[in-house]
């Protein structure tokens, strides 16, 4: 039920929009391989987050430029003056990563594509770059339409990546722009920043009290993780970002959280124009870690399930919450358990996973246990452990005995994400698929995506406990109807000697 390629690589997702009835999924895509090269914009598109199809590759790669990432805005009063009479053009605005062939070698700078036919196909402008301050590590301009009193314009958050900040810029026609601001932690944080995104949400469902969110996806130093998503929640004036914690404060907001706690939900983006004022993320499903020796076939790559995003207070801060986008669809009758008491030990369920997607809610009483849960994915030796450690506070999932292939030092990891429980009560949602987990705790106000790789007999379902006893208030398994691509029929793996430049140094 997630979104992969046929037989190709994908990574970040870019140019995320709504259009005329239509979500535009791109990504960074090699189109004539498996490994992170030849970056281009792949394509898809769907009625309803759900049920994807493939289209064209977008923007194409050649011997001067990859086509790293970005975004995609609908210009509907035609201010680049790329569209036609009635027409209003589909803008992408996309990372120039110039090659070694290239009149620029080494530089990023922001560039434009347009589509003039919903995006079916696209033209690159011709006077890219649009924006270049010289440098290396330019990248990822996520573009919003920003009202403001005076008037409206065209706002670009992009990364100075390896200095760590953010930078802001604003144009009145996508083509010139002007330095507006730009923004960094208090303390460095990670060793690299990309796929910024920042975007107003109602406080509690309030229109009154709006608060702006700035992500900032971060590679951290060798041996800490990987790749993870940060998010500040702050104000936007129409030209700086300001968090509501760091310099000087002293309240209970954080001056940064994670997105998700997990090791596989990077280069996290939102769709814009999306009806109604939701604002829906997509991540991509994995790490730069281990991300170009995942055991799949013939595709490397997956998103995470489109995720809508609210904020709420909480014991007087604000908190980021996230749940799956509505349309998935029971693939056969759901089955459950009651009240359950558990104690220390392991105690199979008899409700083994199928070979489909499930989704699972359970609710779980803490009880005396210094550590509860539910074992998922199990046979043999192998199984995948989310529970509650008691003693820390702390929601955990272990995928230390969760995958038959060595996939490096790095893949086996425990993770653990801060959570209190409401009245000694533990409520998780599940999302279990062939080779990931995505749990949503406390409703949304945590969650953990994970990569397994279990061997497909690994079925079996149990609870534990450990150092005392527990109880199940009650659990659901509900399967899920698998949502397959409908793939394009046409391919551009026949032509691999067109691979024309080296991979992401940085990566």
């Amino acid at each position: 039920m997630h979104y992969t390629a046929a037989d190709t690589w994908i990574n970040d997702p870019n140019g995320l929009v709504y259009a005329d009835g239509v979500y535009h999924l791109f990504f960074q895509n090699n189109p004539y391989g498996t490994d992170h090269s030849n970056m281009s914009w792949g394509h898809a598109v769907s009625p309803d987050l759900v049920h994807w199809r493939d289209r064209p590759v977008a923007i194409l790669c050649d011997a001067n430029e990859q086509i790293f990432s970005g975004s995609a805005v609908v210009d509907h009063g035609n201010t680049s003056g790329l569209g036609e009479p009635g027409t209003a053009p589909l803008v992408a605005v996309y990372t120039s990563h110039y090659t070694d062939e290239s009149p620029t070698p080494g530089i990023e700078a922001q560039s434009l594509a347009y589509s003039l036919d919903g995006g079916e196909t696209w033209r690159k402008y011709a006077g890219n770059p649009v924006l270049d301050r010289g440098s290396a590590e330019f990248r990822d301009p996520k573009v919003f339409r920003y009202s403001a009193p005076s008037g409206a314009y065209w706002v670009m958050v992009a990364v100075e990546a390896v200095e760590r900040k953010v930078v802001l810029y604003r144009s009145d026609n996508l083509i010139e722009w002007t330095y507006l601001s730009e923004f960094t932690s208090t303390a460095p944080v990670g060793r690299i920043w990309e796929c910024p995104d920042l975007f107003p949400l109602p406080v509690d469902g309030d229109p009154g009290n709006t608060k702006w969110v700035l992500i900032v996806n971060v590679t951290y130093e060798e041996g800490q993780g990987g790749t993870a998503g940060l998010f500040f929640v702050g104000d936007f004036d129409g030209v700086a970002f300001t968090a509501l914690a760091g310099r000087g404060s002293t309240g209970r907001q954080p001056e940064w959280e994670l997105l998700d706690y997990g090791r596989d939900f990077y280069a996290t983006v939102s769709f814009n124009d999306v009806p109604d004022g939701r604002r829906v993320l997509v991540g991509w499903m994995s790490n730069w870690d281990y991300a170009r020796i995942l055991p799949t076939s013939p595709w490397r790559g997956a998103m995470a399930l489109p995720r809508e995003a609210s904020l709420h207070t909480v014991d007087g801060r604000i908190v980021l919450r996230q749940r799956v986008v509505a349309g998935l669809e029971p693939g056969g009758a759901s089955r459950s358990v009651g009240r359950t008491d558990i104690p220390a030990g392991t105690h199979p369920l008899g409700l083994a996973w199928g070979s489909g997607p499930c989704l699972i809610e359970a609710t779980f009483d803490g009880g005396t246990s210094a550590e509860f849960g539910i074992l998922l994915r199990q046979g043999g030796a192998q199984a995948t452990r989310i529970g509650y450690d008691a003693e820390q506070g702390c929601l955990v999932v272990d995928r230390r005995s969760s995958t038959s292939t060595d996939l490096g030092p790095s893949f086996p990891s425990r993770e653990t994400a801060p959570v209190e429980l409401d009245g000694g009560t533990l409520e998780l949602q599940i999302y279990l698929d062939a080779s990931s987990v995505e749990v949503f705790a406390q409703g949304g106000r945590v969650t953990v995506t994970d990569l397994i790789f279990p061997d497909a007999s690994s079925r079996g379902v149990s609870l534990y406990s450990e150092g005392g006893a527990a109880q199940l208030a009650g659990l659901t398994l509900t399967p899920l109807d698998d949502t397959p691509v409908e793939r394009a029929a046409e391919s551009l793996r026949a032509e691999d000697g067109r691979a024309f430049s080296r991979s992401r140094a940085s990566a």
